[in-house]
Protein backbone atom coordinates (compact mmCIF):
# COMPACT_ATOMS: atom_id res chain seq x y z
CA UNK A 1 0.00 0.00 0.00
CA UNK A 2 1.07 3.54 -0.65
CA UNK A 3 2.16 5.85 2.15
CA UNK A 4 -0.07 8.45 0.55
CA UNK A 5 -3.41 6.74 1.05
CA UNK A 6 -6.05 7.53 3.66
CA UNK A 7 -6.11 11.34 3.79
CA UNK A 8 -7.76 12.76 6.90
CA UNK A 9 -11.53 12.76 6.46
CA UNK A 10 -11.45 13.47 2.74
CA UNK A 11 -8.94 16.30 2.89
CA UNK A 12 -6.49 16.84 0.05
CA UNK A 13 -2.73 16.74 0.23
CA UNK A 14 -1.09 20.00 1.26
CA UNK A 15 0.57 21.53 -1.82
CA UNK A 16 3.81 22.28 0.06
CA UNK A 17 4.06 18.85 1.75
CA UNK A 18 6.44 16.10 0.66
CA UNK A 19 5.19 12.55 1.12
CA UNK A 20 7.94 10.93 -0.96
CA UNK A 21 11.34 12.39 -0.08
CA UNK A 22 13.18 10.33 -2.69
CA UNK A 23 12.63 13.11 -5.20
CA UNK A 24 14.80 15.35 -3.00
CA UNK A 25 17.81 13.09 -3.45
CA UNK A 26 19.81 10.99 -1.00
CA UNK A 27 21.95 13.84 0.46
CA UNK A 28 18.92 15.93 1.47
CA UNK A 29 17.16 12.86 2.86
CA UNK A 30 20.23 12.18 5.01
CA UNK A 31 20.22 15.76 6.33
CA UNK A 32 16.55 15.52 7.22
CA UNK A 33 17.24 12.19 8.92
CA UNK A 34 20.03 13.74 11.01
CA UNK A 35 17.72 16.57 11.98
CA UNK A 36 15.14 14.08 13.30
CA UNK A 37 17.82 12.22 15.24
CA UNK A 38 19.03 15.40 16.95
CA UNK A 39 15.46 16.50 17.65
CA UNK A 40 14.92 13.41 19.82
CA UNK A 41 18.53 13.36 20.98
CA UNK A 42 18.42 15.72 23.96
CA UNK A 43 15.52 14.05 25.74
CA UNK A 44 16.48 10.50 24.75
CA UNK A 45 20.01 10.58 26.15
CA UNK A 46 18.89 12.46 29.25
CA UNK A 47 16.91 9.45 30.47
CA UNK A 48 19.95 7.14 30.77
CA UNK A 49 21.96 10.00 32.26
CA UNK A 50 19.31 10.42 34.97
CA UNK A 51 18.78 6.71 35.64
CA UNK A 52 22.25 5.19 35.19
CA UNK A 53 21.33 3.08 32.15
CA UNK A 54 23.90 2.88 29.32
CA UNK A 55 23.70 5.72 26.80
CA UNK A 56 24.98 3.54 23.95
CA UNK A 57 22.35 0.87 24.58
CA UNK A 58 19.70 3.58 24.71
CA UNK A 59 20.66 4.95 21.29
CA UNK A 60 20.86 1.45 19.80
CA UNK A 61 17.35 0.47 20.86
CA UNK A 62 15.86 3.86 20.05
CA UNK A 63 16.94 3.12 16.49
CA UNK A 64 16.03 -0.57 16.53
CA UNK A 65 12.72 0.14 18.26
CA UNK A 66 11.82 2.77 15.66
CA UNK A 67 12.55 0.36 12.81
CA UNK A 68 10.48 -2.35 14.52
CA UNK A 69 7.61 0.12 14.97
CA UNK A 70 7.73 1.00 11.26
CA UNK A 71 7.75 -2.67 10.30
CA UNK A 72 4.64 -3.43 12.36
CA UNK A 73 2.81 -0.25 11.29
CA UNK A 74 3.33 -1.05 7.60
CA UNK A 75 5.92 1.72 7.21
CA UNK A 76 3.17 4.35 7.08
CA UNK A 77 3.57 6.41 10.26
CA UNK A 78 6.47 8.95 10.39
CA UNK A 79 7.06 8.45 14.12
CA UNK A 80 10.36 8.16 16.01
CA UNK A 81 10.58 6.19 19.26
CA UNK A 82 12.83 7.60 21.98
CA UNK A 83 13.32 7.21 25.73
CA UNK A 84 10.23 7.66 27.89
CA UNK A 85 10.41 9.97 30.93
CA UNK A 86 7.28 8.44 32.43
CA UNK A 87 9.26 5.48 33.79
CA UNK A 88 11.99 7.51 35.50
CA UNK A 89 10.13 7.35 38.80
CA UNK A 90 9.99 3.57 38.44
CA UNK A 91 13.74 3.30 37.93
CA UNK A 92 14.26 5.61 40.90
CA UNK A 93 12.01 3.48 43.11
CA UNK A 94 13.99 0.30 42.41
CA UNK A 95 17.49 1.75 41.88
CA UNK A 96 17.43 5.20 43.57
CA UNK A 97 21.13 5.84 42.99
CA UNK A 98 21.43 4.09 39.65
CA UNK A 99 22.84 0.92 41.23
CA UNK A 100 24.06 -1.35 38.43
CA UNK A 101 22.90 -4.50 40.25
CA UNK A 102 19.36 -3.13 40.75
CA UNK A 103 18.70 -1.53 37.36
CA UNK A 104 18.09 -4.88 35.61
CA UNK A 105 15.21 -5.51 38.03
CA UNK A 106 13.74 -2.13 37.09
CA UNK A 107 14.17 -3.04 33.43
CA UNK A 108 12.28 -6.28 34.11
CA UNK A 109 9.38 -4.22 35.47
CA UNK A 110 9.45 -1.96 32.41
CA UNK A 111 9.51 -4.97 30.08
CA UNK A 112 6.42 -6.35 31.81
CA UNK A 113 4.72 -2.97 31.43
CA UNK A 114 5.28 -3.34 27.70
CA UNK A 115 2.98 -6.35 27.84
CA UNK A 116 0.13 -3.97 28.71
CA UNK A 117 0.60 -2.35 25.30
CA UNK A 118 -0.03 -5.73 23.71
CA UNK A 119 -3.17 -6.22 25.79
CA UNK A 120 -4.47 -2.75 24.90
CA UNK A 121 -3.59 -3.36 21.25
CA UNK A 122 -5.72 -6.49 21.27
CA UNK A 123 -8.57 -4.66 23.00
CA UNK A 124 -8.49 -1.88 20.40
CA UNK A 125 -8.57 -4.49 17.66
CA UNK A 126 -11.57 -6.29 19.18
CA UNK A 127 -13.66 -3.51 20.76
CA UNK A 128 -12.50 -0.26 19.13
CA UNK A 129 -10.92 2.80 20.83
CA UNK A 130 -14.04 4.40 22.37
CA UNK A 131 -14.99 1.50 24.64
CA UNK A 132 -11.44 0.83 25.83
CA UNK A 133 -10.54 4.43 26.68
CA UNK A 134 -13.40 4.73 29.18
CA UNK A 135 -11.27 2.83 31.69
CA UNK A 136 -8.43 5.39 31.42
CA UNK A 137 -10.08 8.81 31.59
CA UNK A 138 -8.21 12.12 32.07
CA UNK A 139 -9.35 12.32 35.69
CA UNK A 140 -7.10 9.30 36.35
CA UNK A 141 -4.20 9.80 33.94
CA UNK A 142 -3.88 13.57 34.55
CA UNK A 143 -3.14 13.35 38.30
CA UNK A 144 -0.79 10.39 37.72
CA UNK A 145 1.30 12.48 35.32
CA UNK A 146 1.24 15.44 37.74
CA UNK A 147 2.52 13.19 40.53
CA UNK A 148 5.35 11.82 38.38
CA UNK A 149 6.84 15.30 37.89
CA UNK A 150 6.42 16.33 41.52
CA UNK A 151 8.00 13.15 42.88
CA UNK A 152 11.05 13.63 40.66
CA UNK A 153 11.49 17.31 41.53
CA UNK A 154 13.62 16.67 44.63
CA UNK A 155 16.33 14.92 42.61
CA UNK A 156 16.46 17.84 40.17
CA UNK A 157 17.03 20.28 43.05
CA UNK A 158 19.73 18.04 44.53
CA UNK A 159 21.62 17.91 41.22
CA UNK A 160 21.20 21.60 40.47
CA UNK A 161 22.49 22.59 43.90
CA UNK A 162 25.97 21.26 43.06
CA UNK A 163 26.44 24.42 40.95
CA UNK A 164 23.46 26.73 40.65
CA UNK A 165 25.21 28.99 38.14
CA UNK A 166 25.48 26.23 35.55
CA UNK A 167 21.96 24.97 36.36
CA UNK A 168 20.48 28.44 35.83
CA UNK A 169 22.34 28.73 32.50
CA UNK A 170 20.69 25.49 31.35
CA UNK A 171 17.26 26.73 32.40
CA UNK A 172 17.76 30.13 30.75
CA UNK A 173 18.87 28.62 27.42
CA UNK A 174 15.88 26.28 27.34
CA UNK A 175 13.47 29.14 28.03
CA UNK A 176 15.06 31.47 25.47
CA UNK A 177 15.14 28.80 22.74
CA UNK A 178 11.56 27.75 23.43
CA UNK A 179 10.06 31.25 23.54
CA UNK A 180 12.23 33.24 21.13
CA UNK A 181 13.93 30.54 19.08
CA UNK A 182 13.31 30.15 15.36
CA UNK A 183 13.36 27.14 13.09
CA UNK A 184 15.22 24.12 14.37
CA UNK A 185 16.40 25.96 17.51
CA UNK A 186 12.80 26.13 18.71
CA UNK A 187 12.41 22.38 18.23
CA UNK A 188 15.50 21.37 20.24
CA UNK A 189 15.60 23.64 23.32
CA UNK A 190 16.54 20.75 25.63
CA UNK A 191 19.53 19.81 23.48
CA UNK A 192 20.61 23.46 23.28
CA UNK A 193 20.33 23.78 27.07
CA UNK A 194 22.49 20.71 27.58
CA UNK A 195 25.16 21.84 25.10
CA UNK A 196 25.47 25.44 26.34
CA UNK A 197 25.41 24.48 30.03
CA UNK A 198 27.94 21.68 29.37
CA UNK A 199 30.33 24.21 27.78
CA UNK A 200 29.89 26.62 30.70
CA UNK A 201 30.48 23.77 33.19
CA UNK A 202 33.69 22.86 31.36
CA UNK A 203 34.87 26.48 31.47
CA UNK A 204 34.33 26.70 35.25
CA UNK A 205 36.15 23.40 35.87
CA UNK A 206 33.15 21.15 36.59
CA UNK A 207 33.96 18.53 33.92
CA UNK A 208 36.55 15.74 33.97
CA UNK A 209 37.34 14.66 30.40
CA UNK A 210 39.80 11.90 31.33
CA UNK A 211 37.26 9.15 30.59
CA UNK A 212 36.61 10.69 27.17
CA UNK A 213 40.31 10.58 26.29
CA UNK A 214 40.61 6.94 27.36
CA UNK A 215 37.43 5.71 25.62
CA UNK A 216 37.84 3.91 22.27
CA UNK A 217 36.12 5.12 19.14
CA UNK A 218 34.36 1.83 18.40
CA UNK A 219 32.77 -0.69 20.78
CA UNK A 220 29.71 -2.84 21.45
CA UNK A 221 26.70 -0.90 22.82
CA UNK A 222 25.19 -3.70 24.96
CA UNK A 223 26.50 -4.57 28.45
CA UNK A 224 25.50 -8.08 29.54
CA UNK A 225 25.43 -7.20 33.26
CA UNK A 226 22.82 -4.50 32.57
CA UNK A 227 20.42 -6.81 30.73
CA UNK A 228 17.43 -8.57 32.25
CA UNK A 229 18.93 -11.89 31.15
CA UNK A 230 21.78 -11.44 33.63
CA UNK A 231 19.32 -11.72 36.54
CA UNK A 232 18.40 -15.33 36.09
CA UNK A 233 20.99 -17.18 38.13
CA UNK A 234 21.75 -18.28 41.66
CA UNK A 235 21.39 -14.75 43.08
CA UNK A 236 17.99 -13.99 41.57
CA UNK A 237 15.81 -12.02 44.03
CA UNK A 238 12.21 -13.03 43.34
CA UNK A 239 10.82 -10.54 45.87
CA UNK A 240 12.63 -7.61 44.28
CA UNK A 241 11.57 -8.75 40.82
CA UNK A 242 7.91 -8.91 41.86
CA UNK A 243 8.18 -5.54 43.58
CA UNK A 244 9.64 -3.99 40.42
CA UNK A 245 6.88 -5.44 38.25
CA UNK A 246 4.05 -4.27 40.53
CA UNK A 247 5.63 -0.85 41.03
CA UNK A 248 6.44 -0.04 37.42
CA UNK A 249 3.65 -1.65 35.37
CA UNK A 250 0.99 0.98 36.27
CA UNK A 251 3.18 3.70 34.76
CA UNK A 252 2.35 2.27 31.33
CA UNK A 253 -1.13 3.74 31.71
CA UNK A 254 0.29 7.22 31.15
CA UNK A 255 2.52 6.25 28.23
CA UNK A 256 -0.27 4.38 26.44
CA UNK A 257 -2.47 7.46 26.65
CA UNK A 258 0.49 9.51 25.41
CA UNK A 259 0.89 7.17 22.47
CA UNK A 260 -2.70 7.69 21.39
CA UNK A 261 -2.30 11.46 21.60
CA UNK A 262 0.94 11.38 19.61
CA UNK A 263 -0.55 9.29 16.82
CA UNK A 264 -3.47 11.70 16.67
CA UNK A 265 -1.05 14.65 16.47
CA UNK A 266 1.01 13.00 13.71
CA UNK A 267 -2.20 12.22 11.81
CA UNK A 268 -3.28 15.85 11.97
CA UNK A 269 0.15 17.18 11.04
CA UNK A 270 0.52 14.88 8.03
CA UNK A 271 -3.13 15.07 6.94
CA UNK A 272 -3.41 11.29 7.30
CA UNK A 273 -5.73 9.22 9.47
CA UNK A 274 -3.19 6.85 11.03
CA UNK A 275 -5.69 5.95 13.75
CA UNK A 276 -7.73 4.23 11.02
CA UNK A 277 -4.84 2.98 8.89
CA UNK A 278 -2.61 1.27 9.92
CA UNK A 279 -4.68 1.53 13.12
CA UNK A 280 -3.98 2.03 16.82
CA UNK A 281 -3.76 -1.71 17.35
CA UNK A 282 -0.72 -1.82 15.08
CA UNK A 283 1.00 1.29 16.46
CA UNK A 284 0.46 0.18 20.07
CA UNK A 285 1.82 -3.26 19.18
CA UNK A 286 4.94 -1.69 17.67
CA UNK A 287 5.47 0.65 20.62
CA UNK A 288 4.94 -2.13 23.15
CA UNK A 289 7.28 -4.63 21.49
CA UNK A 290 9.93 -1.92 21.09
CA UNK A 291 9.68 -1.17 24.82
CA UNK A 292 9.95 -4.86 25.74
CA UNK A 293 12.95 -5.40 23.48
CA UNK A 294 14.77 -2.29 24.72
CA UNK A 295 14.16 -3.12 28.40
CA UNK A 296 15.34 -6.71 28.11
CA UNK A 297 18.70 -5.46 26.86
CA UNK A 298 19.07 -2.70 29.48
CA UNK A 299 17.75 0.34 27.63
CA UNK A 300 14.93 2.70 28.73
CA UNK A 301 11.35 2.20 27.63
CA UNK A 302 10.51 3.59 24.19
CA UNK A 303 7.74 6.04 23.38
CA UNK A 304 6.54 8.07 20.41
CA UNK A 305 8.16 11.51 20.47
CA UNK A 306 6.26 14.80 20.27
CA UNK A 307 9.36 16.79 19.29
CA UNK A 308 9.70 14.77 16.11
CA UNK A 309 6.12 15.70 15.28
CA UNK A 310 7.31 19.29 15.62
CA UNK A 311 10.03 18.63 13.05
CA UNK A 312 7.40 17.23 10.66
CA UNK A 313 5.37 20.42 10.99
CA UNK A 314 8.47 22.56 10.49
CA UNK A 315 9.91 20.82 7.42
CA UNK A 316 6.68 19.56 5.82
CA UNK A 317 8.58 16.40 4.88
CA UNK A 318 6.21 13.60 5.92
CA UNK A 319 8.01 10.62 4.37
CA UNK A 320 8.48 7.80 6.95
CA UNK A 321 11.68 6.86 5.10
CA UNK A 322 13.33 9.96 6.60
CA UNK A 323 12.48 8.72 10.11
CA UNK A 324 13.99 5.35 9.31
CA UNK A 325 17.18 7.12 8.19
CA UNK A 326 17.25 8.89 11.58
CA UNK A 327 16.90 5.51 13.28
CA UNK A 328 19.90 4.18 11.36
CA UNK A 329 21.98 7.20 12.44
CA UNK A 330 21.08 6.50 16.09
CA UNK A 331 22.24 2.91 15.70
CA UNK A 332 25.57 4.04 14.20
CA UNK A 333 26.22 6.49 17.07
CA UNK A 334 25.55 3.72 19.60
CA UNK A 335 28.75 1.91 18.52
CA UNK A 336 30.98 4.87 19.55
CA UNK A 337 32.09 4.56 23.23
CA UNK A 338 33.89 7.91 23.04
CA UNK A 339 30.57 9.58 22.35
CA UNK A 340 29.05 7.77 25.33
CA UNK A 341 31.96 8.95 27.50
CA UNK A 342 31.25 12.57 26.55
CA UNK A 343 27.70 12.09 27.80
CA UNK A 344 28.88 10.28 30.93
CA UNK A 345 31.18 13.18 31.83
CA UNK A 346 28.25 15.57 32.02
CA UNK A 347 28.21 17.11 35.53
CA UNK A 348 25.22 16.84 37.87
CA UNK A 349 24.54 20.59 37.76
CA UNK A 350 23.80 20.42 34.02
CA UNK A 351 21.48 17.49 34.55
CA UNK A 352 19.81 19.29 37.43
CA UNK A 353 19.12 22.46 35.48
CA UNK A 354 17.60 20.58 32.56
CA UNK A 355 15.66 18.29 34.89
CA UNK A 356 14.06 21.22 36.69
CA UNK A 357 12.40 22.21 33.45
CA UNK A 358 11.58 18.69 32.29
CA UNK A 359 10.07 17.50 35.56
CA UNK A 360 8.02 20.66 35.88
CA UNK A 361 6.84 20.14 32.32
CA UNK A 362 5.70 16.62 33.14
CA UNK A 363 3.43 17.95 35.89
CA UNK A 364 2.28 20.81 33.67
CA UNK A 365 1.25 18.32 31.00
CA UNK A 366 -0.86 16.47 33.57
CA UNK A 367 -2.62 19.73 34.43
CA UNK A 368 -3.13 20.46 30.74
CA UNK A 369 -4.64 17.00 30.32
CA UNK A 370 -7.27 17.85 32.94
CA UNK A 371 -8.00 21.30 31.49
CA UNK A 372 -8.20 20.31 27.83
CA UNK A 373 -10.54 17.43 28.61
CA UNK A 374 -12.80 19.66 30.71
CA UNK A 375 -12.68 17.53 33.83
CA UNK A 376 -15.46 18.86 36.06
CA UNK A 377 -14.14 19.45 39.59
CA UNK A 378 -17.59 20.50 40.74
CA UNK A 379 -18.24 16.76 40.89
CA UNK A 380 -17.22 15.14 44.14
CA UNK A 381 -16.13 11.92 42.43
CA UNK A 382 -13.54 13.77 40.34
CA UNK A 383 -12.22 15.67 43.34
CA UNK A 384 -11.93 12.45 45.37
CA UNK A 385 -10.16 10.52 42.59
CA UNK A 386 -7.66 13.31 41.96
CA UNK A 387 -7.08 13.96 45.66
CA UNK A 388 -6.39 10.34 46.52
CA UNK A 389 -4.09 9.79 43.55
CA UNK A 390 -2.01 12.84 44.46
CA UNK A 391 -1.87 12.37 48.23
CA UNK A 392 -1.09 8.65 48.01
CA UNK A 393 1.53 9.08 45.27
CA UNK A 394 3.32 12.00 46.95
CA UNK A 395 2.70 11.05 50.57
CA UNK A 396 4.07 7.53 50.21
CA UNK A 397 7.00 8.67 48.03
CA UNK A 398 8.15 11.22 50.61
CA UNK A 399 7.41 9.10 53.69
CA UNK A 400 10.24 7.64 55.75
CA UNK A 401 9.76 4.20 54.16
CA UNK A 402 9.25 5.62 50.66
CA UNK A 403 6.86 2.77 49.86
CA UNK A 404 4.20 0.48 51.28
CA UNK A 405 5.86 -2.77 52.29
CA UNK A 406 3.74 -5.92 52.19
CA UNK A 407 5.25 -9.16 53.58
CA UNK A 408 4.07 -12.19 51.61
CA UNK A 409 5.79 -15.17 53.15
CA UNK A 410 9.38 -15.33 52.01
CA UNK A 411 8.73 -12.54 49.50
CA UNK A 412 8.47 -8.88 50.47
CA UNK A 413 6.50 -6.68 48.07
CA UNK A 414 7.20 -2.94 48.05
CA UNK A 415 4.59 -0.72 46.38
CA UNK A 416 5.67 2.78 45.35
CA UNK A 417 3.40 5.76 45.83
CA UNK A 418 2.77 5.97 42.09
CA UNK A 419 1.73 2.33 41.94
CA UNK A 420 -0.70 2.73 44.84
CA UNK A 421 -2.09 6.03 43.57
CA UNK A 422 -2.58 4.68 40.04
CA UNK A 423 -4.37 1.52 41.14
CA UNK A 424 -6.62 3.39 43.57
CA UNK A 425 -7.53 5.95 40.91
CA UNK A 426 -8.45 3.30 38.34
CA UNK A 427 -10.60 1.35 40.82
CA UNK A 428 -12.38 4.47 42.11
CA UNK A 429 -13.17 5.60 38.57
CA UNK A 430 -14.82 2.25 37.92
CA UNK A 431 -16.87 1.98 41.13
CA UNK A 432 -17.88 5.60 41.89
CA UNK A 433 -21.15 6.76 40.30
CA UNK A 434 -21.51 9.86 38.15
CA UNK A 435 -18.91 9.08 35.48
CA UNK A 436 -19.02 11.45 32.51
CA UNK A 437 -18.10 9.31 29.53
CA UNK A 438 -18.23 12.20 27.13
CA UNK A 439 -14.77 13.51 28.05
CA UNK A 440 -13.27 10.07 28.05
CA UNK A 441 -13.90 8.89 24.54
CA UNK A 442 -10.88 8.31 22.36
CA UNK A 443 -10.75 10.16 19.06
CA UNK A 444 -12.01 8.12 16.14
CA UNK A 445 -9.96 10.21 13.73
CA UNK A 446 -7.49 13.04 13.85
CA UNK A 447 -9.89 15.74 12.75
CA UNK A 448 -8.54 18.71 14.66
CA UNK A 449 -5.04 20.03 14.41
CA UNK A 450 -3.52 19.72 17.90
CA UNK A 451 -0.75 21.84 19.28
CA UNK A 452 2.76 20.57 18.93
CA UNK A 453 4.42 19.26 22.06
CA UNK A 454 8.03 19.68 22.88
CA UNK A 455 10.45 17.53 24.71
CA UNK A 456 9.19 14.91 26.79
CA UNK A 457 8.03 12.38 25.25
CA UNK A 458 6.24 12.22 23.99
CA UNK A 459 3.43 11.88 28.01
CA UNK A 460 2.02 12.99 28.67
CA UNK A 461 5.66 13.95 27.92
CA UNK A 462 5.44 17.30 26.21
CA UNK A 463 4.52 20.92 26.64
CA UNK A 464 2.22 22.78 24.30
CA UNK A 465 3.76 24.85 21.53
CA UNK A 466 1.61 26.81 19.14
CA UNK A 467 2.50 26.01 15.57
CA UNK A 468 4.01 28.80 13.53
Amino acid sequence: MSDQETPTMGAKDSPDAIYDARKLGAPKMAVFGLQHMFAMFGATILVPVLTGLPVATTLLFAGVGTLLFHLLSKGKVPAFLGSSFAFIAGYAAIAPNGEADLLPYACLGVACSGLLYLVLSALFKVFGPTRVMRFFPPVVTGPIVIAIGLILSSSAIANASTNWLVAVVAIAVIVVCNIWGRGMIKIIPILMGVIVAYVVAALVGEVDFSSVVEAPWIGLPVQWDMTVFSLFGANFDAGLALTAIITIMPLALATMIEHIGDISAISSTCNRNYIASPGLHRTLLGDGLATILASLFGAPANTTYGENTGVLALTRVFDPRVIRIAACFAIVFSFCPKFEAVIGAMPACVIGGVSLVLYGMISAVGIRNLVENHVDFMKSRNVLITALILVLSLGIAYSDAGAIVIPAGAIVISLSGLAVGSLVGIVLNIVLPGKDDGAQDAPDAAEEKPEMRFPLEGPSEGVSLKEA
